[in-house]
Protein backbone atom coordinates (compact mmCIF):
# COMPACT_ATOMS: atom_id res chain seq x y z
CA UNK A 1 0.00 0.00 0.00
CA UNK A 2 1.66 3.35 -0.94
CA UNK A 3 2.04 6.07 2.01
CA UNK A 4 2.01 9.62 1.04
CA UNK A 5 -0.58 12.11 -0.77
CA UNK A 6 -2.06 11.11 -3.96
CA UNK A 7 0.37 11.63 -6.90
CA UNK A 8 -0.15 15.30 -8.88
CA UNK A 9 -1.10 14.75 -12.25
CA UNK A 10 1.14 16.78 -15.29
CA UNK A 11 -0.76 16.01 -17.94
CA UNK A 12 0.59 17.48 -21.05
CA UNK A 13 4.06 18.69 -19.26
CA UNK A 14 4.87 15.06 -18.66
CA UNK A 15 6.01 14.74 -21.94
CA UNK A 16 9.00 16.71 -21.19
CA UNK A 17 12.18 17.17 -18.55
CA UNK A 18 12.28 20.39 -18.73
CA UNK A 19 9.51 23.09 -19.71
CA UNK A 20 9.68 26.76 -19.41
CA UNK A 21 7.20 29.69 -20.45
CA UNK A 22 9.65 32.48 -20.94
CA UNK A 23 13.50 30.83 -22.06
CA UNK A 24 15.88 27.85 -21.26
CA UNK A 25 19.57 28.74 -21.41
CA UNK A 26 22.63 26.32 -21.02
CA UNK A 27 26.01 27.14 -20.48
CA UNK A 28 27.92 24.23 -22.62
CA UNK A 29 27.76 21.66 -22.06
CA UNK A 30 24.96 20.86 -20.22
CA UNK A 31 23.57 16.90 -20.65
CA UNK A 32 19.66 16.77 -20.78
CA UNK A 33 17.92 13.41 -21.43
CA UNK A 34 14.25 14.04 -22.57
CA UNK A 35 12.70 16.88 -25.08
CA UNK A 36 12.61 20.39 -23.93
CA UNK A 37 9.65 22.76 -23.94
CA UNK A 38 9.27 26.16 -24.49
CA UNK A 39 6.13 28.25 -24.59
CA UNK A 40 4.87 30.78 -24.91
CA UNK A 41 8.18 32.05 -25.60
CA UNK A 42 10.19 31.32 -29.12
CA UNK A 43 13.27 29.58 -30.13
CA UNK A 44 15.31 32.51 -29.65
CA UNK A 45 14.82 31.96 -25.75
CA UNK A 46 16.47 28.63 -26.29
CA UNK A 47 20.20 30.04 -25.88
CA UNK A 48 23.35 28.27 -25.81
CA UNK A 49 22.18 24.88 -27.42
CA UNK A 50 22.88 25.58 -30.97
CA UNK A 51 19.55 23.91 -32.05
CA UNK A 52 19.59 22.33 -35.89
CA UNK A 53 15.69 22.47 -36.91
CA UNK A 54 14.13 19.53 -38.13
CA UNK A 55 12.99 19.00 -42.01
CA UNK A 56 9.73 19.57 -40.92
CA UNK A 57 10.29 22.48 -38.54
CA UNK A 58 8.55 20.92 -35.90
CA UNK A 59 11.35 20.61 -33.57
CA UNK A 60 15.10 20.83 -33.13
CA UNK A 61 18.06 19.04 -31.86
CA UNK A 62 21.22 19.59 -29.95
CA UNK A 63 24.51 18.00 -29.40
CA UNK A 64 23.56 18.74 -25.44
CA UNK A 65 20.32 17.13 -25.56
CA UNK A 66 19.11 13.62 -26.37
CA UNK A 67 15.99 14.06 -27.15
CA UNK A 68 14.00 16.62 -29.21
CA UNK A 69 13.38 20.79 -28.07
CA UNK A 70 10.21 22.52 -29.22
CA UNK A 71 9.30 26.31 -29.15
CA UNK A 72 6.21 28.00 -29.91
CA UNK A 73 7.55 29.60 -32.89
CA UNK A 74 7.98 25.88 -34.74
CA UNK A 75 6.01 24.56 -37.42
CA UNK A 76 2.21 22.90 -36.39
CA UNK A 77 1.33 21.06 -34.48
CA UNK A 78 4.24 21.82 -31.72
CA UNK A 79 2.36 25.41 -30.96
CA UNK A 80 -0.69 23.70 -29.62
CA UNK A 81 1.05 20.91 -28.16
CA UNK A 82 3.30 23.66 -26.23
CA UNK A 83 -0.17 25.86 -25.29
CA UNK A 84 -1.35 22.45 -23.31
CA UNK A 85 2.16 21.85 -21.79
CA UNK A 86 2.03 25.24 -20.26
CA UNK A 87 -1.80 24.72 -19.28
CA UNK A 88 -0.40 21.56 -17.28
CA UNK A 89 2.35 22.93 -15.89
CA UNK A 90 0.12 25.56 -14.11
CA UNK A 91 -2.87 23.21 -13.40
CA UNK A 92 0.34 20.87 -11.42
CA UNK A 93 1.63 23.32 -9.47
CA UNK A 94 -2.17 25.33 -8.68
CA UNK A 95 -2.92 20.90 -7.36
CA UNK A 96 0.13 20.63 -5.82
CA UNK A 97 0.48 24.17 -4.13
CA UNK A 98 -3.40 23.26 -3.05
CA UNK A 99 -3.14 20.24 -1.01
CA UNK A 100 -4.19 20.36 2.70
CA UNK A 101 -3.83 18.40 5.71
CA UNK A 102 0.30 18.30 5.68
CA UNK A 103 2.48 15.62 8.11
CA UNK A 104 4.54 18.67 9.00
CA UNK A 105 4.21 22.53 9.06
CA UNK A 106 7.47 24.39 8.99
CA UNK A 107 9.64 21.78 9.72
CA UNK A 108 13.12 22.71 11.66
CA UNK A 109 12.40 26.39 10.02
CA UNK A 110 13.01 25.29 6.81
CA UNK A 111 16.57 24.61 7.48
CA UNK A 112 16.34 21.29 6.90
CA UNK A 113 19.97 19.70 5.67
CA UNK A 114 20.77 16.43 7.52
CA UNK A 115 17.03 15.16 7.67
CA UNK A 116 15.26 12.07 6.65
CA UNK A 117 11.52 12.61 5.15
CA UNK A 118 8.92 9.57 5.08
CA UNK A 119 6.84 9.98 2.79
CA UNK A 120 4.15 12.65 3.31
CA UNK A 121 3.10 16.25 2.53
CA UNK A 122 5.68 18.98 3.99
CA UNK A 123 4.63 22.37 4.28
CA UNK A 124 7.01 25.52 4.78
CA UNK A 125 5.65 29.13 5.10
CA UNK A 126 8.95 30.47 3.64
CA UNK A 127 12.12 29.39 2.33
CA UNK A 128 13.41 26.26 2.18
CA UNK A 129 17.47 25.99 2.57
CA UNK A 130 19.22 22.54 2.17
CA UNK A 131 22.65 23.17 3.20
CA UNK A 132 24.02 19.72 4.15
CA UNK A 133 22.96 15.98 2.76
CA UNK A 134 19.13 15.09 2.95
CA UNK A 135 17.42 11.38 2.18
CA UNK A 136 14.04 10.57 1.59
CA UNK A 137 13.23 7.12 2.43
CA UNK A 138 10.31 5.12 1.19
CA UNK A 139 9.26 2.64 -1.55
CA UNK A 140 8.60 2.84 -4.97
CA UNK A 141 4.86 3.53 -4.44
CA UNK A 142 5.60 6.12 -1.97
CA UNK A 143 4.95 10.03 -2.39
CA UNK A 144 6.20 13.19 -1.17
CA UNK A 145 5.02 16.40 -1.79
CA UNK A 146 7.28 19.44 -0.12
CA UNK A 147 5.16 22.94 -0.48
CA UNK A 148 7.47 26.01 -0.18
CA UNK A 149 6.34 29.71 0.02
CA UNK A 150 9.82 31.18 -0.43
CA UNK A 151 12.84 30.19 -2.75
CA UNK A 152 14.14 27.13 -2.18
CA UNK A 153 18.00 26.65 -2.42
CA UNK A 154 20.54 24.08 -2.19
CA UNK A 155 24.08 24.35 -0.96
CA UNK A 156 27.43 23.00 -3.45
CA UNK A 157 27.98 19.79 -3.31
CA UNK A 158 24.42 18.83 -1.47
CA UNK A 159 22.68 15.54 -2.00
CA UNK A 160 18.63 14.55 -1.92
CA UNK A 161 19.42 10.71 -1.72
CA UNK A 162 16.65 8.49 -2.13
CA UNK A 163 16.17 4.89 -0.19
CA UNK A 164 14.38 1.96 0.22
CA UNK A 165 13.74 2.30 -3.68
CA UNK A 166 11.98 5.82 -3.84
CA UNK A 167 11.42 7.05 -7.32
CA UNK A 168 12.01 10.78 -8.75
CA UNK A 169 8.48 10.60 -10.14
CA UNK A 170 6.70 10.24 -6.62
CA UNK A 171 8.50 13.41 -5.25
CA UNK A 172 7.25 16.89 -5.67
CA UNK A 173 9.08 20.25 -4.72
CA UNK A 174 6.43 22.72 -5.36
CA UNK A 175 7.99 26.27 -4.85
CA UNK A 176 6.35 29.94 -5.11
CA UNK A 177 9.54 31.63 -5.64
CA UNK A 178 12.84 30.38 -7.30
CA UNK A 179 15.29 27.73 -7.37
CA UNK A 180 18.74 27.56 -7.07
CA UNK A 181 20.55 24.14 -7.03
CA UNK A 182 24.16 24.50 -6.21
CA UNK A 183 27.18 23.66 -7.65
CA UNK A 184 27.88 19.99 -8.56
CA UNK A 185 24.80 19.14 -6.31
CA UNK A 186 22.54 16.37 -6.55
CA UNK A 187 18.99 16.83 -6.33
CA UNK A 188 15.80 14.13 -6.96
CA UNK A 189 12.18 14.80 -8.03
CA UNK A 190 10.01 17.05 -10.16
CA UNK A 191 10.46 20.72 -9.54
CA UNK A 192 7.02 23.26 -10.05
CA UNK A 193 8.47 26.65 -9.95
CA UNK A 194 6.55 29.40 -10.23
CA UNK A 195 9.44 31.43 -10.82
CA UNK A 196 13.32 30.53 -12.11
CA UNK A 197 15.35 27.39 -11.51
CA UNK A 198 18.64 27.99 -11.93
CA UNK A 199 21.27 25.03 -11.67
CA UNK A 200 24.80 25.93 -10.78
CA UNK A 201 27.95 24.35 -12.36
CA UNK A 202 28.25 20.86 -12.48
CA UNK A 203 24.53 20.59 -10.82
CA UNK A 204 22.71 16.89 -11.12
CA UNK A 205 19.05 16.62 -11.27
CA UNK A 206 17.05 13.48 -12.02
CA UNK A 207 13.32 14.09 -12.19
CA UNK A 208 11.77 17.51 -14.32
CA UNK A 209 12.22 20.70 -14.38
CA UNK A 210 8.48 22.60 -14.85
CA UNK A 211 8.96 26.67 -14.43
CA UNK A 212 6.55 29.14 -15.26
CA UNK A 213 9.38 31.31 -15.70
CA UNK A 214 13.08 30.72 -17.09
CA UNK A 215 15.20 27.70 -16.54
CA UNK A 216 18.99 28.34 -16.44
CA UNK A 217 21.92 25.40 -16.69
CA UNK A 218 25.12 25.82 -16.45
CA UNK A 219 27.08 22.87 -17.39
CA UNK A 220 24.41 20.42 -15.95
CA UNK A 221 22.76 17.30 -16.20
CA UNK A 222 19.27 16.87 -16.17
CA UNK A 223 17.69 13.18 -16.70
CA UNK A 224 14.07 12.09 -16.84
CA UNK A 225 13.31 9.47 -14.58
CA UNK A 226 9.76 7.57 -15.17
Amino acid sequence: VAIGPPPVFLGQAGSYVIFAKSGVSTVPSSAITGDVGLSPAASAALTGFSLASNPAGTSASSTQVVGSLFAADFTSPTPSLLIAGANSVTTAFNDAAGRSNPTSINLASGGIGGLTFAPGLYKWTSGVSILSSITLNGTASDTWIFQISGTLITASGVQVTLAGGALPKNIVWVVNDAVTLGSTSVFNGVILAATSVTLATGATLKGRILAQTAVALQMAVVTVNL
